[in-house]
């Protein structure tokens, strides 16, 4: 099967998509998420950023999924830092979704976040920014955050302990989560973590959102 990369979905599948998901769209956005698709295919030849290659697939399990959470919980104006990032899931969906937010894609693979880059440049997404680094090593270079956010977060404890700090003083965490990990994740004390919400087409996934408990009541739970 040839894919035409200049377009690989058509406006009115991208709609049809996105509108099971409940996610109004224009036609700007539209045109921004077709481009990234076409990007990705293109560079996925050779780095390989995605086991999906699918355009139907990726439109469904990368960009719905993603931009799922900007009404489900709801992702608003603010500071968002995604965290990573890979080939740019979920922080450019969402910025696509609400370009009012202020972006941070933060990948430690240089060629990843090579590709994040030139796709910023090509959607020209303002106030996005990309950072090739290990999110451990960073802290004043992103705060204070108002939303951090992961969908390929490999240990959740490091990663809440990190997010919850006074050196990245976020306020909500953002996790895309299999159903076997949600226990674990939901031990943290840190976090006031609201109910689980089943993302649309999928089994076992869940957006899972917890907002920083003050220090007080982090004594009360211990």
């Amino acid at each position: 099967m040839t894919i035409d990369v200049a377009k690989p979905v058509s406006e009115e599948t991208v709609r049809r998509a996105l509108g099971e998901f409940q996610i109004p769209v224009d036609f700007t956005q539209i045109v921004l998420i077709q481009q990234y698709i076409g990007t990705l295919l293109r560079w996925n030849e050779k780095l390989n950023l995605t086991a999906i290659r699918d355009p139907l697939e990726i439109l469904y399990r990368h960009f719905c999924e993603s931009m799922f959470a900007a009404g489900a919980i709801p992702v608003d104006k603010g500071r968002l830092a995604d965290i990573g990032s890979g080939p740019g899931f979920p922080g450019i969906p969402l910025k696509i979704a609400r370009p009012e937010l202020e972006l941070c894609l933060v990948e430690s693979n240089i060629k990843k976040g090579t590709f994040l880059a030139e796709v910023v440049r090509e959607l020209q997404l303002m106030n996005t920014r990309v950072l090739i680094s290990r999110y451990e090593e960073l802290g004043e270079e992103i705060s204070p955050l108002d939303y951090v956010c992961s969908r390929a977060v490999g240990e959740f404890g490091p990663f809440l302990e990190w997010a919850g700090s006074e050196k990245v003083q976020a306020r909500q965490v953002i996790l895309w989560i299999g159903g076997r990990d949600l226990e674990e994740v939901q031990k943290s004390k840190d976090w006031e973590w609201r109910e689980p919400i089943l993302i649309p087409k999928s089994l076992q996934r869940y957006l899972l959102v917890g907002k920083k408990r003050a220090m007080s009541a982090r004594r009360q739970n211990s």
